[in-house]
């Protein structure tokens, strides 16, 4: 496995589902969903969803402009690598034990974004895992 192609596609993955957050309103019906809102829980959730678009581009460009610093055995590669491995892995588990199975189940199109979704988030868990895992051996 070629670990550093393997940070470069996350990287480029990882920002193409920021970019790909521009259209969750209308997909969403965000607009008439969030005007149910009070004002402040509209606000927290377009702040959070802001945060997530960040999150995702910095991770992205981590992955993508730092692969040979995340590589290299380091004592800061050790704690990102594990951050970033932890945390696909809880958005993973999130996938099966928050998201009710009626959203997708009987349903083409959100079965399809749910296998895609549940693929996705595997492969960000394996390739950071691959890349933390050697770096937990004693020097």
């Amino acid at each position: 496995m070629n670990l550093a192609l393997h940070l470069k596609i996350t990287g480029l993955l990882l920002i193409a589902l920021a970019a790909a957050h521009g259209h969750f309103p209308r997909r969403f019906a965000w607009r008439t969903e969030l005007s149910r809102l009070s004002l402040i829980n509209r606000q927290i959730f377009i702040v959070h969803c802001l945060f997530i678009v960040l999150t995702l581009i910095l991770m992205g460009l981590l992955s993508l402009v730092y692969t040979t610093a995340l590589i290299e055995p380091t004592p800061l590669a050790r704690p990102v690598l594990a951050g970033l491995t932890v945390f696909w892995l809880a958005r993973l588990l999130a996938q099966f034990f928050i998201y009710d199975a009626n959203l997708w189940r009987g349903n083409r199109v959100n079965t399809l974004v749910h296998v895609l979704a549940t693929l996705l988030w595997s492969y960000f868990v394996l390739v950071f895992g691959c890349a933390w895992w050697p770096q937990m051996r004693p020097a």
